[in-house]
């Protein structure tokens, strides 16, 4: 018996912005065979901004698809063939305003992998400065995020007031000591 499922056909239903969205037909290491949808994305990169020990920046943002805004940690597509560590200083200017002059790259985990293939990689963002006044490091038109400073103890009360919701934070915030 394969180890592996064996792709037997592809066929591509959807392409968009961020993801693609493919039905595969596969037969699985048990010998099923069967159609699997699958969500294709780039990988994404979430930030741990910890601006002191045992202090830490989130963001506010307004989630379309939950309709409601939440605290979370700053995060952010890669760009194709873009280094997570790279990618990591590039959001954290994008979306708390702040440089990291070191990044740490931590684990990498995928928060959906019945049907979606992204991985988030976390990195460590520390010694935060301002940018330099000829940078061009924009928010996204889609983002209206609000940062703050917490600290640990107090981002993880927001967990249990259900003010952080989703998994990327609360994987996170088990990631900073």
């Amino acid at each position: 018996m394969p180890r592996t499922g064996t792709l037997l056909s592809r066929a591509v239903k959807y392409t968009g912005r961020i993801f693609q969205l493919e039905v595969d037909r596969v037969t699985l290491p048990s010998g099923h065979t069967l159609d699997m949808e699958i969500v294709r994305h780039p990988g994404s990169v979430v930030l741990l901004p910890v601006p002191a020990p045992g202090l830490i920046i989130l963001i506010r943002q307004y989630r379309y698809a939950i309709d409601r805004w939440i605290w979370e940690l700053p995060a952010g597509t890669l760009k194709p063939g873009e280094d997570p560590s790279a990618a990591a200083a590039r959001e954290c200017e994008e979306e708390i305003g702040l440089v990291p002059h070191r990044v740490t790259r931590l684990n990498g985990y995928f928060p959906t992998p019945g049907f979606c293939d992204e991985e988030m990689t976390y990195c460590r963002c520390e010694d935060l400065r301002p940018p330099a006044a000829d940078s061009t490091v924009r928010k996204d038109e889609d983002e209206d995020i609000e940062p703050k400073t917490f600290t640990l103890a107090e981002a993880r009360a927001l967990v249990t007031s259900g003010e952080i919701v989703d998994l990327k934070t609360l994987a996170g915030l088990a990631l900073v000591e």
